[in-house]
């Protein structure tokens, strides 16, 4: 450090020997290391001596071969198989697929399916034809649908690892670390997840890419000591499958009898608490967990315990969810916001009948079912779904089933009549969260709710929303339920409304005229009568143009293409989404 430094800058540097370095296997220069920790890399046994750790496949076209779970039919899907369940999965096209994923710890990021009908025939055929090998890049065949614990290859943070149920198909991305006779799954995740592990992979991954070869070198003890890994675990599955975007999502944790109360202030309330108390208590197993590898390597003058709640990665935990430097208040507010809006995105579910008030879990969640197919399974619904698949998003309550109109029917039946006032408001100010002025339940449906669908569905919307050039026509349909005369019937719901607006056009235009009109009241019909002209106008295009052409298609679509692929069919006549057409990573 030059001389003329100022005073108050200290010198720091650090002192550590070369034949430290060389007990690091592969000998990375990793200065900061300390004597102690790197006489734990040199004098005993890593885990690849005892495990397996393994590279999975590659697609070399994850456009083509795989999907998010929500976009195909259900019942073509194996989401739930042993290892030996080799029947149940060969009846089925999808199977579950890890992949890596955002930082998360000890369960989640089960999002991803792929093709492997008939034992991934057409994977290996791709494979075979473009490197001649299958191998090359569908590797560790032997290893597939057994228990495991992944992680993710590319980390932007910290490394975290998942435990797996057995069944699954492991990538290249988010590669497999087995059980052995010397090794119990669950002893591995709680090492794996402890800051023991996350200190020695700064000396082996610096620059957070966690490769097989890295996780193989790790050092480990002769036993691992008992860990609470398996009570982290079953924390963690709850959280990620309170959520819709989880595949054993059963229903809306808000709605649940332990915090269910007569308004929903009441129920965010009891929910949030038990939020809170699962995120110290998550909090407090984790460091449980780090103390006892910390005592277990000796390595109590270097690591700490300590994990702050940003690291405890829940959905439900605000500090982990949104992060950054927002206040405790900024984290509530972001948080009862959404937990609002996942409550209007569960009851638009409920509205096209892919869930219900009345049983858990998917209901329609297969191509072309219908209101018949509910009522197989709910045969006597608290709330109904939309007959004919379609709801329109108007700027007014234009139809009886018109969103904003379906959702307070929602509202009542979910929490009864007593509150529903307050439930409303509620509600309406929590999704207000940049405090408009007189902002309501219909702002949020035009302004927010397709944006917040494709940001929870990851770019792959399972509700469609058609949309004039301007919006000022827009229904939403259901994918599952779509059928070849879906466009039809939208084009239906247009034409009604274009009827609907001449007549309001022409009653305004009346008002205009009248003698007994105050002259602002004149002015104000004038102007939308102006404004009906020009919405009319939109409307007639969008029918000649676009919407009626498609109906005349009577299109078909196979769930197995996809949402990217299917979206594309229909042009202009769905709501742009920007980003659909980018390329899927290999």
């Amino acid at each position: 450090m030059s001389n003329n430094q100022p005073s108050s800058v200290k010198n720091y540097f650090f002192r550590s020997s070369a034949s430290d370095f060389e007990k690091i296997p592969g000998n990375p220069i990793s200065y900061w290391i300390s004597h102690r920790s790197a006489t734990l890399f040199s004098s005993g046994k890593h885990l690849g001596d005892i495990s397996s750790p393994r590279q999975g496949l590659a697609t070399s076209d994850d456009q083509r071969f795989l999907r998010i779970w929500h976009e195909v039919a259900s019942n073509n899907c194996a989401l739930r198989t042993s290892e030996e369940d080799i029947v149940a999965r060969a009846a089925k096209k999808w199977i579950p697929f890890v992949k890596g994923g955002a930082v998360r710890k000890w369960y989640g990021n089960n999002e991803v399916l792929i093709n492997w009908a008939n034992d991934g025939a057409e994977v290996k055929s791709y494979a075979e034809s473009l490197y001649g090998s299958v191998t090359r890049t569908i590797k560790n065949i032997q290893f597939y649908f057994r228990e495991m614990i992944a992680w993710s290859l590319i980390s932007g943070g910290m490394p975290s690892f998942r435990w797996q149920r057995s069944g699954q198909i492991f990538g290249h991305k988010g590669p497999g670390l087995f059980f052995s006779a010397d090794l119990n799954l669950n002893d591995a995740i709680g090492f794996l997840n402890s800051k023991v592990a996350g200190h020695f992979l700064s000396f082996t991954s610096p620059n957070l890419s966690y490769e097989v070869g890295a996780i193989q070198k790790l050092p480990v003890l002769k036993s691992f000591p008992s860990t609470n890994s398996a009570e982290l675990i079953k924390v963690a599955a709850a959280d990620w499958d309170s959520y819709e975007t989880s595949w054993d999502f059963s229903n809306l944790s808000l709605l649940r009898p332990a915090y269910h109360c007569p308004t929903l202030k009441a129920s965010y309330q009891a929910l949030r608490t038990y939020w809170q108390e699962t995120a110290v208590e998550m909090q407090r197993l984790e460091e449980e967990n780090n103390r006892i590898f910390i005592d277990a390597y000796g390595l109590q003058d270097e690591l700490k315990p300590d994990v702050p709640l940003n690291e405890i990665t829940l959905t439900c935990n605000p500090y982990y969810r949104y992060g950054g430097d927002k206040t405790k208040e900024e984290l509530e507010a972001l948080l009862l916001a959404d937990t609002m809006r996942e409550l209007v995105s569960y009851a638009v579910g409920c509205m096209f009948g892919r869930y219900s008030l009345d049983k858990p879990g998917l209901i329609l969640a297969n191509q072309g079912e219908t209101l018949a197919d509910y009522l197989a399974q709910v045969p006597q619904p608290s709330f109904l779904p939309d007959e004919d698949n379609v709801i329109p998003l108007l700027d007014d309550d234009w139809f009886p089933d018109d969103i904003t109109l379906r959702f307070r029917q929602f509202l009542r039946v979910a929490f009864g009549d007593a509150h529903y006032e307050d439930n409303l408001v509620f509600c309406e100010q929590a999704l207000n969260v940049k405090s408009k002025r007189n902002y309501s339940l219909r702002d949020y449906f035009l302004s927010e709710f397709y944006t917040d669908h494709i940001k929870r569905y990851k770019k792959r919307p399972i509700y469609w929303l058609f949309s004039s050039p301007k919006g000022s026509f827009n229904a939403l349909i259901y994918l599952h339920r779509y059928r070849p005369d879906s466009v039809s019937v939208v084009l239906k719901y247009l034409r009604d409304y274009r009827e609907k607006l001449s007549t309001e056009k022409e009653r305004q235009a009346a008002v205009s005229i009248n003698s007994t009109t105050s002259q602002g009241d004149k002015t104000r019909a004038l102007k939308e009568v102006d404004r009906l002209a020009k919405v009319l106008a939109e409307l007639t295009d969008y029918e000649r143009d676009v919407l009626y052409p498609l109906a005349t298609e009577q299109k078909a679509i196979d769930l197995d293409e996809g949402v990217k692929v299917n979206y594309s069919k229909f042009g202009s006549a769905l709501k742009k989404i920007p980003g659909l057409d980018a390329k899927d990573e290999d």
